[in-house]
């Protein structure tokens, strides 16, 4: 396969495609997703028997750990993928919609109208539950999308790929709405951003390797996030019981999403009344502390304690590993916020109204919580449906990506004859 005359025919494709979604009602696209989802339960079995081909080959390959638990297609992860679309077909329909409509001195009235944004390349590893996330929110918003997952997952994704194709033709819609690159070259994604001409946006979900090398080479421009180190500061007016249960589920729930805590920060009045019971929290799962000298001798006696270096702070783990910082107060705990976040997500716990919304209007990251883990950064919890991925970027779209952030807008004029002068 010439990998370079096979993404030039992907790319003509979605541009074809993309005129055909984008002119297509909300109620067929609508039906396509329905039967994306009843084809996914139907064959559920199917897709388990694919997985565990992709499952076999990770391990004889060594995939670390954390990459093997996103590569998982449990029964859990195959219900969510058909809540999520279950969740986007709920979904008002953006396109076409017009807002901000005015009259003008002159006479015409000026608006804007959402607008698909055309094709999208997504690029991801190791989760074959992105296939449908991806096409389920690209099919709604009216795009069409190329889709390129990592080739730990490629057994996968061909049979979800071709699940969409049938809910696609289904609901008569092209079938090139939505393609699957069937290639594990890496030449493949080298040739995906770089083809503007028939690709409008790349959203990379990925590794820091993957994006990085893609903020390199792309000539596409991307959606993107590079690493979601995120932080939870529990300050010294905080409800000690909300601090213990946000900051053991914001690092524990799961380690791998990039919206798992990396860093705890604990204000010093505080300090030794949270440390030792988070630590006993921890110990049930084995998590190691990498201490600043004061959260150290506080901690004392713990079995999984280390010194944290400079670059612990800087270290999105995604594994049993947190960092901990004892603060003066909030002001350093949100100088060490903008020094070190990646403006993925950021929490604090307290009851001082105050403090609460000092941080959410001076911490400057994509999600800014008071009272709440972190964990819930993402487009399903925050009632998307799903999402494409996350954005810390500040321009078009910033946060968990949905529906409007795959939508542009364009102005819309109605006049009545008027010329002007």
């Amino acid at each position: 396969m010439d990998i370079e005359q096979y993404m030039q025919q992907l790319g003509r494709q979605a541009r074809a495609a993309s005129r055909a979604m984008a002119k297509a009602d909300g109620a067929t696209r609508n039906r396509a997703l329905t039967l994306i989802a009843a084809a996914i339960v139907r064959d559920a079995d199917l897709l388990r028997a694919a997985n565990r081909l992709d499952l076999d080959a990770a391990r004889a390959n060594g995939l670390a750990p954390a990459l093997l638990e996103r590569l998982t297609l449990s029964d859990g992860a195959i219900a969510t993928m058909v809540e999520g679309l279950t969740q986007i077909v709920a979904l008002a329909d953006p396109v076409g919609e017009i807002s901000g409509m005015k009259f003008r001195p002159s006479g015409i009235q000026v608006g804007q109208m959402r607008v698909p944004l055309g094709v999208i390349g997504i690029i991801y590893e190791a989760r074959p539950n992105v296939t449908i996330d991806a096409a389920g929110l690209c099919i709604k918003s009216g795009n069409a999308t190329i889709l390129r997952g990592g080739s730990e997952a490629i057994h996968c994704n061909r049979a979800l790929a071709k699940l969409v194709k049938e809910g696609l033709a289904g609901a008569g819609l092209p079938e090139d709405a939505v393609q699957v690159v069937d290639s594990t070259d890496r030449a493949a994604v080298g040739a995906l951003i770089t083809m503007p001409q028939y690709v409008d946006v790349i959203v990379p979900r990925g590794g820091k390797s993957l994006i990085a090398r893609l903020m390199e080479e792309a000539t596409v421009p991307m959606i993107k996030h590079l690493d979601g180190i995120c932080h939870v500061y529990i300050d010294a007016l905080a409800d000690l019981d909300k601090a213990l249960a946000i900051a053991f589920n914001a690092k524990c729930q799961r380690y791998s999403p990039c919206n798992a805590m990396e860093t705890l920060l604990v204000a010093r009045p505080v300090a030794a009344q949270v440390l030792p019971k988070l630590a006993a929290l921890y110990a049930t799962k084995q998590v190691e502390l990498r201490a600043d000298a004061e959260a150290h001798a506080l901690l004392a006696g713990y079995p999984h304690l280390a010194a944290a270096t400079e670059e612990d702070w800087r270290t999105e783990y995604l594994a049993a590993i947190l960092s901990v910082k004892v603060v003066a107060g909030i002001d350093e705990a949100m100088d060490h916020i903008d020094r070190y976040s990646s403006k993925h997500t950021e929490a604090i716990v307290t009851e001082d109204y105050s403090a609460a919304m000092r941080f959410l209007r001076e911490v400057d990251s994509s999600s800014v919580m008071v009272n709440a883990s972190t964990r819930f950064a993402d487009g399903f919890e925050y009632g998307l449906g799903a999402e494409i991925g996350i954005s810390n970027d500040k321009l078009h779209a910033r946060g968990p990506v949905g529906l409007e952030g795959l939508t542009s807008l364009k102005y819309v004029v109605f006049g009545h004859g008027e010329v002007r002068n």
